[in-house]
């Protein structure tokens, strides 16, 4: 069977499941080229708040499919599929989750370090491992990982290719929470729903704040004249004040 993505909303959540179940859900070229497509669709999707990044069955995502490798990182010159569909996660306006069971090795680990949020449970195992293929891993990916887990993890995963248990993965700061298998998808649909309540706008602007420490001065008065014009903020005092579930009617323009 040839590997797919596959979107399925529910109410204001969508899901990106990665599936290929002949080789633990391993990410082809076309899966790598298809991930950006399906972003840009539902970052225009007006109902669509929060997305959650999971695998099909009891595997996130093993990496790259090694019989396309080539073609994955040399489509064109300069050019890396995987890097390509990672920024795009990365950039994703909205808030994201991996929602991770199983391998997440590779080029999967490079898509669950571009979501906001990782959850993952107790049998999770986490590595990077372009030792063992005599590859180098792409530089932005190795940023990436430096900021979220620091650089003594990013030298443990890089030169060891050695695997983590999920406890492990969460002591290094890869993992925001554990839990059992079982209830693993329930606690990611709270957890959803929980960002799918908040603000989109303070969510938006935030991630890209957070994305970009250097941002310029104006690009943060256009956000702050946002909060102004929008209504979000009276929404959110109004809610407060009636003690009530806050609507908040923003969602970002392309």
């Amino acid at each position: 069977m040839t590997g797919t993505l596959t979107v399925q909303t529910a109410g204001p959540v969508a899901t990106i499941r990665i599936d290929h179940h002949a080789k633990r859900n391993a990410m082809t070229a076309a899966m790598w080229r298809s991930l950006p497509v399906l972003l840009a669709q539902l970052q225009d999707d007006p109902q669509v708040r929060a997305v959650v990044l999971t695998g099909a069955g009891d595997t996130f995502c093993a990496g790259a499919d090694i019989a396309d490798l080539a073609t994955i990182g040399t489509e064109t010159a300069g050019d890396n599929l995987a890097v390509a569909a990672e920024e795009a996660l990365a950039g994703f306006a909205k808030p994201t989750i991996a929602q991770i069971r199983g391998d997440c090795v590779g080029g999967g680990c490079q898509l669950a370090l571009a979501c906001d949020i990782r959850l993952a449970a107790h049998d999770a195992r986490f590595g990077i491992t372009p030792a063992k293929l005599g590859v180098v891993y792409p530089a932005t990916s190795i940023r990436r990982l430096v900021n979220v887990a620091g650089l003594s993890t990013a030298q443990w995963l890089l030169l060891t290719a050695e695997l983590l248990d999920a406890t492990q993965a969460q002591q290094l700061r890869l993992v925001h929470e554990l839990c059992p298998a079982d209830t693993l998808q329930q606690r990611t649909a709270d957890v959803a729903a929980t960002l799918a309540s908040r603000s989109l706008l303070s969510q938006v602007a935030m991630k890209q704040m957070m994305a970009d420490p250097q941002l310029p001065a104006a690009q943060v008065q256009a956000w702050m004249d946002q909060v102004r014009d929008s209504g979000e903020a009276a929404e959110g005092a109004a809610a407060f004040l009636q003690r009530r579930a806050p609507r908040f009617p923003w969602t970002p323009h392309r």
